[in-house]
């Protein structure tokens, strides 16, 4: 579903992202890993196809990131990017006007399920509930790639598992889901890949439980070795 070869992103002399090479299977949920300014969010949006690389490709279900692609991948940001003015139900509008794989119905119940009222302004509303809607919309697109950066930051322990929920519920077999976080406790059980980067570059990929036999630890463990004690750890 995903292959990338290589992949630079420079911003000046600095490498954001520095000749990253992976691959990711269909229908696998898999684990971002790394703390702040580790790269997840540049590599993120080179594979969605809102920043440029500097060198290397990227292939999503074996077309090069570019216009095609965008129709397939849905990716969610850390940052706020609704208008004003927007309601929830405008939002859902915007993306129905935007994506053709984008259905209304299920974001309308995505947001009952949650108690959410499609007339009520975002702006008006906390972090969680807004984090609420930015997963009812992108979960309500029939991407074969879905992104989700920093999901579970910035709201409390009832919203996190409410999300880790819809995650759960929202994988399947023709999807392929990358979830970035630092909080690698809340996804250890649920992941079937773990992808571990710092200052820009891969430095462990793979099978979270074959990771987990081979180095008779836990992701969490292997997560304080890496970026706590600077510890490289075998592929």
């Amino acid at each position: 579903m995903l292959e990338i070869e290589h992949l630079t992103k420079k911003y000046g002399a600095k490498a954001a992202v520095n000749d990253l090479t992976l691959s990711l299977g269909a229908g696998r949920l898999a684990a971002l890993l790394g703390p702040n300014g580790s790269g997840k969010t540049t590599l993120m949006k080179m594979i969605a196809g809102l920043a440029t690389p500097t060198a290397g490709s990227i292939r999503v279900d074996g077309e090069p990131v570019g216009r095609s692609t965008k129709a397939h991948v849905a990716y969610m940001p850390t940052e706020g990017y609704f208008y004003n003015y927007m309601t929830a139900l405008d939002a859902g509008r915007y993306y129905r006007d935007f994506f053709r794989d984008f259905n209304m119905d299920s974001y309308l119940a995505a947001l009952e399920r949650e108690s959410l009222n499609p007339k009520d302004k975002i702006r008006t509303m906390s972090s969680g509930m807004v984090a609420k809607v930015k997963l009812a919309l992108t979960f309500a697109r029939g991407s074969k790639l879905v992104m989700l950066d920093e999901p579970l930051n910035g709201i409390d322990i009832v919203a996190r598992e409410r999300t880790l929920e819809a995650i759960q519920q929202n994988r399947g077999e023709g999807r392929t889901m990358i979830v970035s976080s630092h909080l690698v406790d809340e996804l250890e059980t649920m992941i079937d890949d773990a992808i571990f980067i710092k200052d820009g570059a891969l430095v462990l990929a793979g099978e979270a439980k074959a990771l987990r036999e081979k180095h008779g630890m836990s992701i969490v463990d292997m997560y304080m070795k890496i970026y706590g004690e600077g510890a490289t750890l075998d592929a």
